[in-house]
């Protein structure tokens, strides 16, 4: 188990990035939890986690479309635990629109939180994991990494780069005890997917429970959305020693979707 190691979680202060360093920290690992959101929120959760598990939590508000404040990341949680053994490239926006009326900016914005962060935090971690021969990247694709949907060039354009990216890092590291492979989830019940799901009600002028079977889960043939406790269990085993030959994979954790 990966108890004792030291990990960045981005974009952890809510969602699946949350769920995920929940998990981490009940496997006994330290974290440096990153996001945005109210600061007293932020801290009560940093120092529950702390307490809670008797791990070592740390917060730092790095920007992940600023390179100059991930590589400041990547600096905080090396001298604040010792030294980074995981980072899980999480932090990610979307916008949906039509590619006719995409708004540039947005586009930018999505490539930048979605994909380069990923880049640039993995450039400024990996030369430390590759000197101790040991290290797990784990990168939140999305079944949008897969499979494509209309009207989100942005999110599914980043989200198969995220891909390419994690085959390129786990082939130049294969020898170096560093692992990198993506997670790729279904839809998540998340507080921003339940505010979706009130949205689409709306404006579809149908129940909430329709939105849900109807447009959220028609892909994943379980009927049944993906939990945030289901990809920190699926990522504390990346880290562990069973997961050591699993590297540059894409897996899908979609109740099925991927299988048709």
């Amino acid at each position: 188990m990966p108890k004792g190691k030291n990990a960045i979680v981005t974009g952890s202060t809510s969602g699946i990035g949350l769920g995920i360093a929940t998990a981490f920290c009940e496997a006994g690992m330290n974290v440096v939890l990153n996001g945005f959101g109210d600061a007293d929120e932020i801290e009560a959760t940093r120092a529950a986690l702390e307490a809670e598990h008797g791990v070592t939590v740390r917060y730092n508000g790095a920007d992940m479309s600023k390179p100059d404040e991930i590589r400041d990341l990547a600096a905080f949680a090396k001298a604040e635990l010792g030294q980074v053994d995981v980072i899980v490239n999480n932090a990610g926006i979307q916008h949906v629109e039509i590619i006719e009326d995409f708004p540039d900016e947005k586009w930018d914005a999505i490539i930048a939180i979605n994909l380069s962060a990923a880049f640039h935090l993995i450039k400024n971690t990996v030369k430390d994991m590759k000197a101790r021969k040991w290290g797990r990247i784990i990168n939140l694709a999305s079944i949008h990494g897969l499979v494509a949907s209309p009207f989100k060039s942005g999110y599914i354009a980043s989200k198969h780069g995220m891909i390419g990216l994690t085959k390129t890092v786990a082939l130049e590291y294969a020898e170096d005890g560093i692992t990198s492979n993506a997670i790729c989830p279904g839809y998540v019940r998340t507080p921003l997917v339940d505010e979706q799901i009130a949205d689409q009600a709306r404006a579809h002028g149908i129940s909430e429970d329709e939105v849900i079977r109807d447009v959220m889960l028609a892909g994943q043939p379980t009927r049944e959305f993906v939990t945030v406790e289901q990809l920190g269990a699926t990522a504390v085993f990346l880290c562990s020693d069973g997961a050591a030959s699993i590297t540059g994979v894409s897996l899908p954790v979609d109740g099925g979707w991927t299988a048709r």
